[in-house]
C-alpha cells in the first residue's frame, strides 16, 4: 500500500502519535542526499553496448527453414544471411556480418513471418575469476555470487570507512602493511584511541574486516576482496584488547561522514543503548552515508547496538550451509544475513583473510575467523558496489540489497534471517532495474498513473460482521439497515478503516500515496517498517472515540463505522496471516492479540448501534 507523507501524519494523527509512544522500529528513516552521495544521474551500462559485434546481426528463422527461403529474405531486405553452423538447417539460426543500418534492418526482419527472432550479435565472456591462489577456499564469495557481480561493479570511486581496531595499511615503526593489502587504495583515517593520524591495527580484527571489503584481488597473492577497487578509510576506535567506548565510536562515525566516507562498517557491538551514538548514526545517514553493523554473537533474539539503531543495516551470519550460524544474534531489527563462518567442522568453515599475527604486529597471517563481525563487511562491500554502479542514497542501497537477498523459508522477512541471504549479483541487477525505470522517458500513458490495486478483503469481512451484529440485536434495539448503511457518518470511517481511499486512486493522481487504511497509518510515524505497531493494530482508537460517544449521541454512527472497519481490518489480518507486531516478546502472540482486539472492536460497534444504548 502507498505510504502517507509525514506532513499528513502531523495534521491527521497528532493525537494518535501521543497515544502510541515511541519505539525502536526496524524501519529505516529516509535520509536527504548529500554531497557525499552525489553520483551521475545516468543509468550505468549493465548491458554494455561494447558487447555488440559491430554491423552484425543474428536472425533465428522458423525451424526447418531452407537455404532457398533464407536467400529469398536476403533479396527482400538487402542482407547476406548465412546459416551459423551445421545446425542451421534444423534450428534456423543465421548470421549477417556486414549490415550497414543494424536497427533498421532488425526492425524490418522482425515483421517477416519466417523470422522468429532478430537481434544484434553479442559477445560474452566468462565471469571474472581472480588469480589469488587461496581464492578457491573463499566459499563465502561464491555464496554471494561475486564472480558474476564483479562483471558489473568492483566498487571504484567509493570510500568505505572501517571503524574498528585499525588496519595494517602502512609500514611505520613496528607496524607493517600486510602483503595482501598492497595495492589497495587508502584514504586518510584517524586513531581515536591515541588521538593520532595513524590508525594502525595492534589487534588483528580490523585488518581482517578491511580485507573482506577490499583485499587486493587478482594480484597473485593470497585471497580476494569483495569491492577491491574501493578505497578504505581506516579508523581506530578499539584498543589492542579489542574494546572501546561510545564517545570514540560516536566521534568516529561523524568524522567518517565529514571526511568523505560513502559507507561505514562497524563490526563491533555489545554495549547498551547510547543516545550519543544513535545521534551520530542519524547524522551520517543524513549526509548520505550507508551504515552497516554486526548484529552480535550472543545467539539470543536481540540485535546488539549499534546495529539495532534506526538507519543501520544490521547483519547476521550464516555458515557454509547457508543456515544461521549458532552464535549469530537475531531479532526484530535484523536486516540481512551474510557469510560469517561456522568452524564447527574445521577451519575451512571460517572466513579467510590476510591479517596481522595476534602476537606480533609486524607479522602477517592468513586466518579463518567466524562471527557477525565477518558477515557485516560483506554487506558493506556490496553497498560499495551498488554506489559505484549508480545508487545515490542509503535508501537506494538498502532497497537493492533487500530486493536481491534470497528469502529463507519463503518469508520476505523474519526475525531469524531478516530479508534473507545477501546476493551481490541479484542486488546489482535489482539496482539496474530501478535506475532504468527512473531514467525511462515519461510517455503520456505514464503521466496518468494506473489505479492502485485495492485489497477488498477487510471491507467485505467488515460488511459481513456488520450484517451478523445487526441480526443479533433485539428488534427494538436494532437500527434500520438502510439508516446505517447510508449514513455518511457511518460509511466514511468504515471505508477509511478497511480500504482507505485507494479505490479513488484513478482520479487522485499523486494523492494516491495517502490511500491506506487507518490501522496502517502507523507507517506515517515509523515509515517502511516490517513490524506493525500493536497500538494501531488494536481496538484502542475506536475505544477512545467511544468515550466521547457516550455523551455525544451524534458520534455513535461514526464510532460504529470506525469499530466495524477496525474489526474487518484486524480480522482479515488474522485470516491472511498475522503480521509481526513490535514489542511482543514472542511472534506467535501476534494472532491472539489481533483476535482479541477484533472481538473488542465488535463489542464497541454493537454497543454503538443499539437504539437504547445509554
Amino acid at each position: 500500500m502507498a505510504r502517507i507523507s509525514k506532513a499528513f501524519c502531523v495534521v491527521t494523527l497528532g493525537a494518535l502519535a501521543a497515544l502510541s509512544g515511541c519505539e525502536k522500529s526496524p524501519a529505516r528513516p529516509a535520509s536527504a542526499a548529500s554531497p557525499l552521495a552525489v553520483h551521475s544521474k545516468s543509468v550505468p551500462s549493465f548491458d554494455e553496448p561494447s558487447a555488440r559485434v559491430p554491423n552484425a546481426i543474428v536472425v533465428d528463422f522458423v525451424d526447418g527453414t531452407t537455404h532457398e527461403q533464407v536467400e529469398a529474405v536476403d533479396a527482400k531486405y538487402g542482407v547476406d544471411l548465412e546459416f551459423n553452423s551445421v545446425e542451421g538447417l534444423e534450428d534456423g539460426i543465421t548470421l549477417a556480418t556486414e549490415v550497414e543500418d543494424v536497427d533498421a534492418t532488425l526492425e524490418a526482419l522482425r515483421h517477416d513471418p519466417e523470422v522468429e527472432f532478430a537481434e544484434p550479435l553479442m559477445t560474452f565472456t566468462a565471469s571474472f575469476t581472480p588469480n589469488d591462489p587461496e581464492y578457491a577456499k573463499q566459499w563465502n564469495l561464491q555464496m554471494i555470487h561475486m564472480p558474476q557481480a564483479w562483471d558489473i561493479s568492483r566498487g571504484k570511486g567509493v570510500v568505505v570507512a572501517v571503524i574498528d581496531t585499525g588496519v595494517a595499511y602502512e609500514d611505520r615503526d613496528d607496524f607493517r602493511q600486510v602483503p595482501d593489502l598492497k595495492g589497495v587504495k587508502f584514504v586518510a583515517g584517524y586513531n581515536f584511541v591515541d588521538d593520532s593520524d595513524h590508525a594502525n591495527d595492534d589487534h588483528f580484527h580490523g585488518t581482517h574486516v578491511a580485507g573482506t571489503i577490499a583485499q587486493a584481488t587478482d594480484n597473485g597473492e593470497g585471497v580476494a576482496g569483495v569491492a577491491f577497487e574501493a578505497s578504505i578509510m581506516p579508523i581506530k576506535v578499539l584498543n589492542h584488547f579489542g574494546s572501546g567506548n561510545s564517545a570514540d565510536i560516536s566521534d568516529a562515525i561523524r568524522w567518517a561522514a565529514d571526511h568523505g566516507a560513502n559507507v561505514i562498517n562497524m563490526s563491533l557491538g555489545g554495549g547498551g543503548h547510547s543516545r550519543v551514538m544513535e545521534s551520530a548514526v542519524a547524522y551520517a545517514r543524513k549526509k548520505g552515508v550507508t551504515v552497516v553493523a554486526a548484529a552480535g554473537n550472543t545467539a539470543f533474539g536481540r540485535v546488539e547496538y549499534p546495529a539495532a539503531y534506526p538507519g543501520v543495516i544490521a547483519v547476521g551470519a550464516v555458515g557454509p550451509s547457508g543456515a544461521r550460524a549458532p552464535y549469530s544474534s537475531y531479532g526484530k531489527q535484523l536486516d540481512l544475513m551474510a557469510p560469517g563462518g561456522d568452524k564447527r567442522q574445521g577451519p575451512s568453515g571460517g572466513i579467510l583473510q590476510n591479517t596481522i599475527d595476534r602476537k606480533d604486529v609486524g607479522k602477517s597471517v592468513y586466518e579463518p575467523l567466524q562471527g557477525t563481525s565477518m558477515a557485516a563487511p560483506h554487506v558493506a562491500a556490496v553497498a560499495a558496489l551498488l554506489i559505484s554502479a549508480g545508487a545515490k542514497t542509503p535508501d537506494e542501497v538498502e532497497q537493492a540489497l533487500y530486493a536481491g537477498a534470497h528469502a529463507v523459508g519463503g518469508e520476505a522477512w523474519s526475525e531469524e534471517y531478516g530479508h534473507g541471504l545477501l546476493d551481490a549479483e541479484r542486488s546489482l541487477k535489482s539496482l539496474k532495474g530501478a535506475l532504468e525505470a527512473e531514467a525511462a522517458p515519461v510517455t503520456p500513458r505514464q503521466e496518468a498513473p494506473a489505479p492502485l490495486e485495492t485489497n477488498w478483503g477487510p471491507l467485505f469481512l467488515g460488511s459481513g460482521m456488520l450484517a451478523a451484529v445487526l441480526l443479533t440485536l433485539r428488534r427494538r434495539a436494532r437500527p434500520g439497515f438502510l439508516n446505517v448503511l447510508f449514513q455518511p457518518g457511518f460509511l466514511v470511517p468504515f471505508v477509511l478503516s478497511t480500504v482507505g481511499i485507494i479505490f479513488l486512486s484513478r482520479w487522485l493522481g499523486n494523492l494516491s500515496d495517502y490511500a491506506i487504511p487507518i490501522p496502517d497509518w502507523q507507517k506515517i510515524i515509523w515509515g517502511r517498517g516490517r513490524l506493525a505497531n500493536p497500538l494501531f493494530y488494536s481496538a484502542l482508537l475506536p475505544a477512545g472515540v467511544s468515550l466521547i460517544a457516550i455523551k455525544v449521541k451524534s458520534m455513535r454512527p461514526v464510532v460504529a463505522g470506525l469499530a466495524f472497519g477496525f474489526a474487518g481490518f484486524l480480522g482479515y489480518a488474522v485470516i491472511s496471516g498475522a503480521p509481526g507486531l513490535s514489542w511482543l516478546p514472542f511472534t506467535f502472540l501476534a494472532r491472539p492479540w489481533l483476535i482479541l482486539n477484533t472481538g473488542v472492536a465488535l463489542l464497541i460497534a454493537r454497543a454503538m448501534l443499539q437504539k437504547d444504548s445509554p
